[in-house]
């Protein structure tokens, strides 16, 4: 007896792997915001005293937290060359190459010397591995994006998609759980090498999400694209030149990113200040709760978005977080655990997941297989570059007892206008054939752009 086809939405590309694709952009992503977050609870929590100079706190800690944001600053440089390379020679290739350099640049400052050590010498050190966690950052959520999405049926592209953003959650709720034993040490192996061990544990989770990935097939759109039309020569010209106006978008939406790193380290670092006085492994287990709801929010509303559309299910992480934020910063203040837990698990775990899930779909379905990893690279990391530096802004805005906790609400609440605009702007894509994403301009006036693989 023979079994029907599936219907064409539903089926799988031919040499489609979607669930070994979105195991991969999974695992891949654990690692990399694994390391990106340990580094930022270390920035709140440990380096002011480590790499910097404690006979002034207040400064101290606003440098750390500058050098959170450096990674964010070499984003879109390394967005420019892994872009490129990604939609010239492959997502798999790129997918390997910002793994290992995450894993190794993490390692690397695990074993850094301090300040006490090599005095000024220790936080150059350090601002140079950021950097390269920064590049690597710059093209694995877009290439392991673009990957899943094309290796996706077209009608579960939202779903598959999600695993990406997924892993950054896994990775945030991995790093929160290894840094609260670790937070509990007495203060004197805490600062000697009990901060160390979270990032040299990196390593093991390196090596596994290599041989994960090394396994994954190059994605049937890029071979197809390669096979027939050619590559782009230069794709950042392609993409400049007629996808401009979705490349702003995805700037102005990736401003949503700020929610993510004002609520993992500024205030992390504001409710563990004397102003507020809640200890470290409280405020770390209210980030651990939200990351493991997230979890599941996460890929609950990029399945929604399959069924109702990208914009509404954006819309609703983007506008809501801005009053979901403003609520939690609040509870902070009243010193309320119980009220920090429940706001913190609402805004980070639920809100901000909507928009978090539906990201990596909604970006990568507004550009054409032959640009799309660079569209998603470049306009994701300027904005991203602006919410790394979010964090500084907040410690600025928050005033000299840092505690104006109402200032960084309404600075969040501005920061969530542009992704409100961006999705309002944008064409809806849920429904449209993988071929057909991103296809506006004929198909001829494409050709001379590109070259035979």
């Amino acid at each position: 007896m023979s079994v029907p086809a599936p219907p064409a939405a539903t089926a799988v590309p031919p040499g489609g792997q979607p669930k070994k694709a979105a195991l991969a952009a999974w695992i891949g992503s654990a690692l990399e915001y694994y390391d990106f977050f340990v580094y930022g609870s270390a920035a709140a929590l440990i380096f002011p005293k480590v790499f910097f100079d404690e006979s002034d706190p207040a400064t101290a800690t606003l440098l750390s937290l500058a050098t959170f944001g450096v990674a964010y600053a070499a984003r879109p440089v390394g967005a420019l060359f892994l872009g490129h390379f990604g939609d010239r020679i492959g997502r798999k290739k790129v997918m390997l190459f910002t793994l290992l350099l995450m894993g190794l640049s993490t390692f690397l400052i695990g074993c850094l010397p301090t300040r006490a050590e090599v005095g000024g010498l220790a936080p150059v050190l350090l601002v140079l591995c950021r950097v390269l966690q920064g590049i690597s950052a710059a093209g694995e959520q877009a290439s392991a994006s673009s990957m899943s999405l094309e290796h996706a049926p077209p009608d579960r592209r939202g779903f598959f998609t999600s695993f990406t953003l997924s892993g950054t959650q896994g990775g945030q709720l991995i790093a929160t759980l290894v840094f609260i034993p670790v937070s509990q040490l007495p203060e004197d192996q805490l600062l000697s090498w009990g901060w160390r061990v979270p990032f040299w544990l990196s390593a093991a989770v390196a090596v596994a999400g290599w041989f994960i990935r090394r396994t994954v097939q190059e994605t049937p759109a890029f071979a197809r694209q390669a096979a027939t039309d050619g590559v782009v020569r230069l794709p950042l010209v392609t993409l400049l030149r007629h996808h401009w106006a979705d490349v702003l978008r995805v700037i102005g939406g990736a401003l949503i990113a700020s929610v993510s790193t004002i609520f993992t380290v500024w205030a992390l670092a504001y409710a563990t200040s004397d102003p507020v006085g809640m200890s470290k492994t409280s405020m770390l287990w209210v980030s651990a709760l939200a990351n493991l709801v997230a979890l599941g929010a996460i890929p609950a509303w990029a399945t929604l978005s399959d069924r109702i559309g990208r914009r509404p299910v954006y819309l609703i992480g983007a506008a809501g977080s801005a009053a979901a934020m403003s609520g939690y910063l609040w509870a902070i203040s009243t010193g309320s655990y119980p009220l920090i837990l429940v706001l913190g698990v609402v805004a980070f775990g639920v809100v901000y997941s909507a928009a978090n899930g539906v990201w990596p779909s909604f970006y990568g379905e507004m550009f054409p297989t032959r640009v799309r990893l660079s569209g998603m690279a470049i306009g994701t990391q300027i904005g991203f570059a602006v919410a790394g530096f979010a964090v500084t802004f907040a410690a600025q805005i928050a005033g000299p007892g840092g505690d104006d906790w109402s200032a960084v609400a309404l600075f969040t609440a501005a920061l969530c206008v542009p992704p409100v605009i961006a999705a309002l702007s944008a064409r809806e894509t849920c429904k449209l054939a993988t071929e057909d994403l991103g296809t506006r301009i004929p198909r001829e006036a494409s050709r001379p752009e590109t070259v035979t693989a």
